[in-house]
């Protein structure tokens, strides 16, 4: 899955950007945080497990 389609997602969910880490950037809704990484292709598994993580599928 491509990076900028993973963060759309995220963001419609309410998740905001917070600040870049060494290898990722952080995304935070409320007290929950989300990783991700900073690669122009995220792994389909890992990208749809961070979706179901947080009910966004």
């Amino acid at each position: 899955m491509k990076r900028r389609i993973l963060i759309k997602l995220l963001e419609k969910g309410g998740f905001v950007f917070e600040r870049h880490g060494s290898n990722h950037d952080i995304y935070v809704r409320g007290n929950e945080r989300e990783e991700i990484p900073r690669h122009k292709e995220i792994n389909e598994v890992l990208a749809y497990a961070i979706l179901k993580r947080r009910d966004l599928l």
